[in-house]
């Protein structure tokens, strides 16, 4: 395996860290811009949001440039983004910087994604996609704690002076270690969307959508909801962050072994079934902290088992178009950050924060829907319509 691989994960990882790494800033941010929980939520939102839409419409705008050299052009300007972030007086200016950081952080994701399988010999191409994906998955998961630990220490800011830091390494490495690399012809977003006309793979993708949105309502919030429901704050907020990443981290592991097991649909029905009755019991298990750690660790495994059978079910439905399918749901997950954290926000701005798990249940109900849609209705007529 070339060791460069490793190091594309690295940056992956540093630039996946800011999408959610505000979740355990909420109140330190709110409290200095004068503004409130929700609108800081939304700061979540924005960026998740440009994250999905940007990264398929640069790709394509960029196809013509050298890799390496489009890597470098754009980690300085995600650089310039941290560091607006790090300086800006008023919530104005973090939210321009958070659109900067955005825009070229999702195309250093799909850059890191496709340049890895590039510079390894073809046995070991989908290893390669699965060590930086491993990165991006880590920087999702571990965002959250990162930011509260360091946010609580030296301020909300420090997070984002660590990850430019972090960044002028990366542009470091990449001219020292990457080579030259031609650029590949990108397929058109018509060609990419035009899948989704099959029924299968609509509500195939929709169940990411759905779930991710569901768990987000409660994640990115989830600092106001431990402090508000159990008085918790301090180094307990770190343990309980610290927990969860690591059951998220080996949820991947454990869905990829489950999928390979049991098959793609019964892994994917099992774990949104469980998911959705462990997000509605959360609010219950608050009177007691070993009770809700429990669960946590419950749904934080839970959280991130969906992800590997969702992509061999969606792989298997269009073998075809599977480089499509994994775009396409790595802009349904990012897609559902953004709009759960916007409900999250809109529930905690109209109603309160106890109702944010109950919520996220909701969605996940949806999720089940659109499982149940996607694998068994009108499966025979598409077989049928496959024979002829």
């Amino acid at each position: 395996m070339n060791k460069r691989v490793y190091f594309l994960m690295i940056v992956a990882f540093v630039v996946g860290m800011v999408e959610l790494i505000i979740g355990g800033l909420l109140d330190l941010m709110a409290t200095d811009l004068d503004v409130s929980l929700g609108q800081v939520g939304f700061l979540i939102t924005i960026f998740s949001l440009i994250f999905a839409v940007g990264a398929p419409i640069l790709l394509i705008l960029t196809s013509n440039i050298e890799r390496k050299r489009l890597t470098l052009i754009s980690l300085a300007i995600f650089l310039l983004g941290n560091i607006v972030t790090v300086f800006s007086p008023t919530y104005t200016i973090v939210f321009i910087g958070r659109i900067i950081s955005a825009l070229s952080g999702s195309l250093l994701i799909i850059l890191c994604l496709t340049i890895a399988p590039s510079i390894v010999h073809p046995k070991y191409r989908g290893r390669a996609i699965g060590i930086v994906s491993m990165g991006v998955s880590a920087s999702i998961v571990l965002g959250i704690p990162v930011g509260l630990l360091l946010g609580n220490a030296f301020g909300w800011r420090a997070p984002f002076v660590l990850i430019s830091v972090l960044t002028v390494f990366s542009i470091a490495g990449v001219f020292l270690l990457m080579e030259r690399i031609d650029p590949k012809p990108s397929s058109p977003i018509r060609k990419q969307l035009a899948t989704l006309k099959r029924r299968r793979i609509f509500f195939g993708q929709a169940i990411t959508f759905l779930f991710i949105a569901g768990h987000t309502v409660l994640y990115a919030y989830l600092t106001p909801f431990v402090k508000m429901t159990m008085e918790i704050d301090g180094t307990w907020l770190s343990v309980i962050y610290l927990i969860f990443g690591i059951a998220a981290v080996s949820g991947g592991g454990v869905g990829g072994t489950l999928s390979d097991k049991l098959g793609p649909e019964r892994t994917i029905m099992l774990t949104i079934i469980l998911f959705t009755l462990v997000i509605f019991s959360i609010p219950y298990t608050t009177f007691a902290l070993p009770a809700f750690l429990t669960i946590l660790v419950i749904w934080g495994l839970l959280s991130w088992t969906l992800a590997p059978a969702t992509q061999s079910y969606l792989i298997g439905l269009s073998p075809e178009s599977s480089d499509i399918q994994q775009s396409l749901n790595n802009s349904a997950l990012h897609l559902g950050i953004a709009f759960g954290s916007l409900i999250g926000g809109l529930v905690i701005e109209r109603a309160s924060i106890e109702q944010n798990a109950t919520v996220g249940g909701f969605f996940a109900l949806l999720s089940i829907g659109a499982a149940l849609v996607s694998m068994y209705r009108k499966q025979g007529s598409e077989a049928v319509r496959s024979k002829s």
